[in-house]
């Protein structure tokens, strides 16, 4: 029997929500970051997804309690043009770790995405069947089945879109992203066609590890009560920055861009059965973006 705090090891730490949770999870479990190149930083141990015996070594290092599976391809429209790529990763990938926690005893959390859905429905539960429209949403629906059959107990979390500022200088951050063009003086065009409710990155986390917490199982939705279209959010958001205007609606789909489902609005009366914390509006999910940046 370990003495002091579970072990939880974090694959894709440096990525945007990977820093957050390592944060949140620090006063509770002893956390290591894994990642494809820990480049020898301290607390890092080398994790590749696309690579069953570095899967299994970082396994053997770390022995871990807990395993939390952020890392992924995320960026859709590279999964669409590198669809064997996205399945190496986020499909094969998936189950290595899978694999590897059933083979520990490890509890696992997946992090998965609304884009399971095809979008042409204004709600889902975690009961409705997936219809993924993109690779992407392929390669994670694939990924969410292939875990359950190894590790019947893990905990599945969906999100439809997570937004906040990069917690380290690596985080690949929309709102970074953002700002770095509404402070250049651009004009910066969402699309009113795609509707999301919306989480930020430490809502997210407060929720997921409470769910750990409890031993939640199964598939859970992490968002906001109301859901929002990206071109409202977008005007939000560079309002809350001081850039009031620089935001315009754009009406049509981007020519050769991976499709994405229009009202990816995640319903999360689970969530609110399961857990005490509350869920956040739209306004709120926006205003915790910026807390402690003020």
């Amino acid at each position: 029997m370990r003495k002091g705090k579970p072990r939880m090891l974090v694959i894709g730490a440096r990525g945007f929500l990977g820093h957050y949770t390592i944060r949140a999870a620090a006063a509770d479990f002893d956390v290591i970051a894994a990642n494809r190149d820990p480049q020898g930083r301290p607390g890092e141990v080398k994790l590749d997804l696309a690579d069953g015996n570095s899967v299994r070594t970082a396994f053997l290092e770390t022995r871990p309690d807990v395993v939390i599976l952020m890392a992924a391809i995320s960026d859709i429209d590279r999964c669409q043009q590198f669809p064997q790529e996205a399945e190496e990763i986020n499909l094969r990938g998936a189950v290595r770790v899978a694999d590897a926690c059933a083979s520990h005893h490890a509890r696992l959390v997946f992090a998965s995405t609304g884009a399971v859905f095809d979008g042409r429905t204004h709600g889902y539960n975690e009961e409705s069947p997936v219809s993924p429209l993109s690779v992407y949403g392929q390669t994670k629906a694939m990924a969410e089945k292939s875990v359950f059959a190894l590790v019947p107990s893990a905990l599945v979390v969906r999100i439809a879109l997570a937004i906040g500022f990069a917690g380290g200088p690596e985080g690949n951050a929309v709102l970074d992203k953002l700002k770095k063009e509404l402070t250049a003086g651009k004009v910066v065009a969402f699309p009113v066609f795609e509707q999301r409710n919306p989480i930020d990155a430490v809502t997210f986390c407060r929720c997921m590890l409470d769910l750990l917490k409890k031993d939640a199982q199964g598939i859970f939705h992490i968002g906001s009560q109301d859901s929002i279209t990206r071109y409202d959010l977008g005007c939000r958001l560079a309002a809350r920055m001081g850039y009031p205007g620089q935001v315009v609606p754009q009406h049509e789909p981007t020519p050769g861009r991976a499709p994405r489902g229009p009202d990816h609005f995640l319903l999360t009366d689970k969530l609110r059965a399961a857990s005490m914390i509350p869920i956040p509006t739209c306004n709120e999910v926006i205003e915790r973006c910026f807390d402690g940046l003020t």
